[in-house]
């Protein structure tokens, strides 16, 4: 399956881990399942003497304190207010944080990074905004880190795109943490913004060496350009289709010459690979038949110096680290995955001198625990769960699964079963995920399904074609199926849970977001005797409003995406369109929708009440006028859930 193997060493004493939790009742509650992480990321200083962490409050909004360690002392904390929130954040030297401002948008999207950035000092003195209109200089731009310049306590390198449309060129700039002053350094030979990205890859000088976007002279290709030094000019290395097959490069290795990257130019899935810049030559260093993988790498002095292993979800999360990584850091890392098995675990925070880490540990049952690592002492320390209120001795278990799906393509899907209960019989939500292109489940943690499963009902996620991370022919195969093929893998994988005996074919239920909602509703349309109850959350009920009505169709870049997946027939459109299907559909329905949706807007919604209500047909309806595509308030996805379980118990109910 890989080109390499793993062997597993423990070799770390742990001096105080695994949070212990008492049961305290049958099952986790929907207050406790609703709740945010109170932490979401902890980071340690360059010198090992502060702790930075964001936590998160039930509204959505971030906020960053600091802890001096030797104290353990709060020294400061940061909270944006109304929609900003803190997104991602990084230590600039070795006491001031450079943070990103993002924007609240729903649940079901990420917050949106506005392009602004942020400095404040560990002990929150000398605050500024540094980039963007509400900075000193009032630019209409957006900006992001490219290269945090270690060495260099008082800049760093910014990436930053106009917002004007007229000239969206990429400019790397030096950005100075204190006072928000810029420098050019360069302009990118590739445009940026909201319609075509672009990416840039600087090496370990801080050099720009790797640029990726839209061909300005064919917006339909991706352009890979190349330089050896900063002195010298671009060439292009690469191009092909939007959705062709590419070498995406990640970073480069400390040789400064081999660029690190995920390719699917000489197999199906993303493999591995390392690209020689000397040469031009690309090599594959691990694949895996079925399913993408990611590189993972160690670091020397805080730069990554070779791949060490590969990440990838299937049957379950899984790491594997190569036979030849014989260096510290590798051998860290098979130290602590021994130490929690079955567990994901990250290293993502380093001091200078890499004597303390920060190790993140998570896993399906939605813990997510924090340790510091000392390496000198080979001890690992405890320092707290993000969410000690989910009982992980209560929540239910998910694992993955491969079926058959009727024209004899291999779907992989995702169930969860009710905790301690015979996998017999059961009754069954089956749950799309939305997107749907590029977007898969995994066997991770999923609020939905864990809540379902822990009252009692089996949950299945089938990543349908069209899903991502399963090769380029199967993302390709869900276009213009949406309606078609994409319904028959989940209703196979239905079929194929009845055959196991493991759900009972006359209690199976439908529930989906987004994508997802549309593709409820319409299984039920298609197999009307088989699905007994639908809910839509958020969902898309008539294709052709993705023409007229919501954010896609905005941009032309929406347009050509929707004509691309969906084709222009309308009808065809009319046809892949529950709304217009009604007349087949017999199970009850319960619509769930945000005021706000800006993605899929409430219109769909309404039609789609419209249409229930002119021919008698039961429904039940929940709106919350000021959720967006989905609900980020607790108490709105408490209200949810619990009606959604009504309606579930009412038709499929033990």
């Amino acid at each position: 399956m890989f080109i390499r193997t793993l062997t597993l060493l423990c070799l770390i004493t742990a001096s105080t881990y695994i949070f212990a939790e008492t049961k305290t009742a049958e099952v986790i509650s929907l207050e406790n399942f609703a709740k945010k992480y109170q932490f979401l990321d902890i980071k340690i200083s360059p010198t090992g003497q502060f702790i930075a962490a964001t936590s998160q409050e039930d509204s959505g909004n971030v906020s960053l304190t600091v802890i001096e360690i030797a104290t353990n002392k709060v020294l400061s904390n940061q909270y944006l207010k109304d929609k900003d929130t803190i997104r991602n954040f990084y230590w600039a030297n070795d006491d001031r944080i450079v943070f990103e401002v993002a924007r609240l948008a729903g649940a079901l999207d990420m917050p949106a990074y506005a392009g602004e950035l942020f400095a404040v000092n560990a002990d929150g003195t000398k605050p500024i905004t540094l980039t963007g209109p509400r900075a000193k200089n009032k630019e209409y731009s957006f900006s992001s880190i490219s290269h945090l310049l270690p060495d260099d306590k008082d800049y760093i390198l910014v990436n930053s795109s106009p917002y004007s449309r007229q000239s969206p060129y990429m400019h790397l700039r030096r950005l100075n943490i204190y006072n928000g002053r810029v420098t050019p350094v360069t302009k990118m030979p590739i445009k940026s913004s909201n319609e075509s990205a672009a990416s840039l890859i600087l090496d370990n000088n801080g050099d720009a060496r790797i640029v990726i976007g839209s061909n300005p002279e064919n917006d339909q290709e991706l352009i890979l350009l190349y330089r050896d030094t900063a002195k010298n000019e671009w060439r292009e290395l690469s191009k092909a289709p939007l959705e062709g097959r590419f070498f995406t490069p990640y970073a480069f290795l400390a040789d400064n010459k081999t660029v690190v990257g995920i390719s699917n130019t000489e197999t199906e899935t993303n493999a591995v690979t390392l690209y020689d810049t000397t040469t031009m030559q690309q090599k594959v260093i691990a694949e895996h038949p079925s399913v993408d993988l990611m590189p993972v790498f160690n670091l020397v002095k805080g730069v990554p110096d070779k791949v060490i292993g590969a990440a990838y979800n299937y049957e379950k999360n899984d790491v594997i680290i190569f036979d030849d990584a014989k260096d510290s850091f590798s051998t860290i890392y098979r130290s602590l995955m021994a130490t929690f098995p079955s567990r994901d675990v990250s290293i993502s925070s380093v001091t200078k001198d890499e004597k303390l880490m920060v190790v993140t540990v998570s896993g399906q049952d939605g813990g997510k625990e924090f340790y510091i690592y000392n390496a000198p002492e080979k001890k690992l320390s405890y320092l707290l769960n993000a969410a000690p209120w989910l009982n992980k001795d209560l929540m239910p278990d998910t694992t993955g699964i491969v079926y058959k799906s009727r024209d004899g393509l291999s779907i992989h899907a995702v169930l969860t079963l009710p905790k301690n209960a015979d996998a017999k019989n059961l009754p069954l939500i089956m749950l799309p995920h939305g997107g749907p292109h590029g977007i898969r489940d995994d066997v991770g943690y999923s609020r939905d399904a864990k809540v379902l499963a822990s009252r009692g009902y089996a949950v299945l996620q089938p990543n349908f074609r069209g899903s991502g991370g399963f090769g380029m022919k199967f993302l390709q195969s869900g276009y213009r199926n949406w309606g078609t093929t994409m319904i028959n893998d989940m209703t196979d994988g239905v079929l194929h849970l009845a055959e196991q005996g493991i759900i009972n074919k006359d209690r199976v239920c439908t529930y989906g977001g987004s994508y997802g909602g549309y593709a409820a509703l319409m299984s039920a349309v298609r197999e009307p005797d088989l699905y007994k109850c639908v809910v839509g959350f958020v969902g898309v009920y008539d294709l052709n409003l993705m023409f007229t009505d919501g954010d896609i169709q905005e941009r032309e870049s929406g347009v050509r995406y929707l004509e691309k997946v969906l084709g222009t027939d309308k009808a065809q459109l009319d046809m892949n369109s529950p709304l217009k299907q009604l007349d087949k559909l017999k199970a009850p329905v319960f619509i769930i929708h945000g005021g706000e949706d800006k993605r899929v807007p409430i219109i769909h919604a309404y039609k789609l009440k419209e249409e229930l209500e002119k021919r008698n047909h039961p429904y039940e309806w929940m709106v919350k006028e000021k959720e967006g595509h989905g609900f980020y308030k607790p108490e709105n996805n408490v209200e949810r859930w619990q009606k959604m379980l009504t309606f579930f118990d009412k038709y499929i109910g033990h």
